[in-house]
């Protein structure tokens, strides 16, 4: 169910981020935009709510890829009780961390595809977020001679790209990064 009443979520979502500064020892300063205002210039998101963040606290939201901004926006359509398929109705930014990050994704998908083209063999990109696979399947479908799929479950979920027509061909899953504790 799409959200009927834009002021009263933006509100809702004011209110949240008030209560985090204040009991969180937070320090972020935020705008909302709702309705026609908060539309993606490049319509990669579907938002209808745009939530930018400022203050001290930003590298904090945009440190380990974002995280945190995720999961702000998890916590708000959680709290608009907004359906699984509609979160991408809410959008947090911070420092402009996610138009830099989608052009830093188009670059990496440039550079796969010269090396795809030119080699024949497929390349898989680190498993991320859907919103970031999403965005290099749509950079992709402007570039000729190679197909993309996804691969993998939950936190393990990838992106490879493939020779045009070949998608038939073995990918090797990425090597999964050593974090803290693994041994």
């Amino acid at each position: 169910m799409p959200i009927a009443d834009l002021q009263q979520a933006a509100q809702k979502i004011a209110g949240f981020l008030a209560t985090l500064n204040k009991l969180g020892g937070m320090r972020f300063k935020y705008r909302i935009t709702a309705g026609d205002g908060a539309r993606d210039p490049e319509g990669l998101e579907a938002r209808v709510i745009y939530v930018e963040l400022g203050g001290s606290d930003v590298p904090l939201a945009t440190q380990h890829n974002g995280e945190l901004l995720r999961a702000l926006e998890t916590i708000a359509a959680q709290m608009l009780r907004l359906d699984q398929r509609e979160h991408d109705l809410v959008s947090f930014d911070a420092g402009n961390f996610k138009a830099l990050r989608a052009q830093e994704l188009r670059m990496a998908a440039e550079t796969a595809a010269e090396k795809v083209r030119a080699s024949g063999v497929p390349y898989a990109f680190p498993p991320m977020n859907s919103r970031e696979r999403r965005l290099l399947h749509l950079a992709f479908r402007t570039m000729e001679g190679v197909e993309t799929a996804s691969s993998g479950e939950g936190q393990d979920r990838f992106l490879a790209v493939y020779p045009a027509g070949k998608t038939n061909l073995p990918v090797t899953p990425p090597a999964k990064p050593r974090g803290f504790g693994r041994r």
